[in-house]
């Protein structure tokens, strides 16, 4: 029988999860002969090696992965535990681990407002990464629910939609096609423009309805943040195409102007997304029905702006009813 207390599968995960007993020392709060002795003691008990040293980095063994596996069951189930408990009494509390695409640090901040002020015992983790790396940490497990602005490939996760996300064109305010009347697309060919980082959903989005309609740009910065866009956009640099939500603060009335362009806006949604597999906490649960059921009204009373800037373009659809489950 194994004889393994809890602060030694804590530190066994830590040091997995890392590939390192310094960073799991730096982590927990520990030096790093401690977690070298913990570690030890927790491969004795096993009576097999959990880790491998390559170089200087630490690999698990087979029994080491079987290991953390475990682990992981343990702590997800003492979570479910401690937020069941809480559930009981009335109460919400627990972390929330939440990872988001790049744009949507543009709303999600002021969602998670409202919904912090009604659970003030809820912890929130907020990752801003783009599709690629959201990708990466679904299949790593690292989080709760993802909010992303395409659906991935890949099996095994629901997704639901849950508000709108138009991508525009955005244009200094003296470029020729500002006040035009849907001017055709192929009006952008040969512009300077400015595009998103390979990986990102925004520039899959755009390169493949270029593709379908043998627009030609002339790609001349490749920026990894929207707020860079927006600058090199205000500084002449070219146009782009952003989410509307990374304008809703100014809207349309500073440096930015928003082209009437055919096929434009392209219509996306925001969706949230769990793994199948996974079975969510109370405070993930309690925060996904607040997405689906508040997210849409909240969003029109925190961000005036957005209709502002709405106000130039074809209107999208507004959700009808509750939003659906779709399983990829």
């Amino acid at each position: 029988m194994i004889h393994a207390t809890l602060h030694q599968l804590k530190v066994f995960e830590a040091t997995a999860r890392h590939g390192s007993f310094t960073r799991a020392a730096e982590e927990l709060y520990l030096t790093q002969p401690t977690v070298s002795i913990q570690v030890k003691q927790l491969t004795k008990s096993v009576g097999l090696p959990l880790f491998e040293q390559i170089g200087k980095r630490l690999y698990l063994t087979q029994a080491g992965q079987k290991l953390l596996e475990t682990c992981q069951e343990i702590f997800d189930g003492l979570d479910q535990f401690e937020m069941a408990v809480s559930d009981l009494k009335g109460l919400k509390q627990g972390q929330l681990r939440l990872a988001v695409i790049t744009t949507a640090k543009y709303f999600v901040p002021r969602l998670l407002g409202p919904f912090c002020q009604r659970f003030p015992g809820i912890d929130i983790s907020l990752k801003v990464t783009n599709h690629q790396q959201i990708q990466e940490r679904m299949a790593s497990n690292d989080d709760d629910l993802y909010i992303i602005s395409t659906p991935p490939e890949q099996p095994d996760l629901k997704i639901y939609p849950f508000l709108e996300n138009p991508l525009v064109v955005l244009a200094p305010q003296d470029h020729p096609l500002v006040g035009k009347p849907r001017s055709p697309i192929q009006a952008l060919n040969g512009e300077q423009f400015i595009m998103r980082e390979p990986g990102s959903g925004t520039r899959h989005a755009v390169q493949k309805l270029f593709a379908e309609h043998d627009v030609d740009v002339k790609v001349r910065l490749e920026l990894g943040s929207n707020e860079a866009i927006k600058q090199a956009i205000a500084g002449g640099l070219g146009i782009s195409v952003l989410s509307l939500h990374t304008i809703i603060s100014e809207g349309t009335s500073g440096e930015f102007a928003i082209l009437d362009v055919d096929h434009f806006p392209i219509d996306r949604r925001w969706y949230v997304a769990s793994l199948a597999g996974k079975q969510l906490s109370v405070v993930a649960q309690t925060f996904l029905n607040y997405l689906l059921e508040e997210s849409h009204s909240l969003v029109e009373s925190l961000l005036p702006g957005i209709n502002r800037a709405s106000a130039t373009i074809a209107p999208t659809p507004k959700p009808k009813g509750k939003a659906a489950l779709t399983q990829v």
